[in-house]
């Protein structure tokens, strides 16, 4: 399987258990790699036979942007399922990063990693 990968995908949204954080938003970064299989696409040279990553990204941000959900899991299952709605997509790695999380000591990140396929 080929693998089609997006980094650092950036949108507010306001997911979290914590008032706050409903009210206020803040940053989520998603990083995504997609399974498929690009021999088609890559022998025509056709982007019809591949999946159009533009567009995955943007659906990933309406998803991140859309209905707050309380935990990042939910949230990271919710982008795996929109970008298997895409015929090509096999297989979906989902990184979601929440850097500005409610944590009260210092930290980099805290993400969640989740793995979905078709089968």
């Amino acid at each position: 399987m080929d693998r089609v990968a997006l980094r650092g995908l950036k949108a507010r949204g306001h997911h979290g258990v914590f008032p706050k954080e409903r009210e206020e938003g803040q940053t989520f970064i998603v990083d995504l790699t997609l399974g498929i299989d690009t021999r088609a696409a890559a022998a025509d040279d056709d982007l019809t036979k591949t999946v159009h990553y533009g567009i995955v990204a943007e659906e990933v941000v309406d998803v991140v942007q859309g209905e707050p959900v309380d935990l990042i899991e939910t949230l990271a299952e919710r982008i795996a399922q929109q970008c298997l709605k895409h015929a090509g997509v096999q297989e979906v790695e989902v990184v979601v990063h929440k850097p500005d999380a409610p944590i009260t000591v210092p930290f980099d990140d805290v993400t969640i990693t989740i793995t979905r396929s078709r089968a």
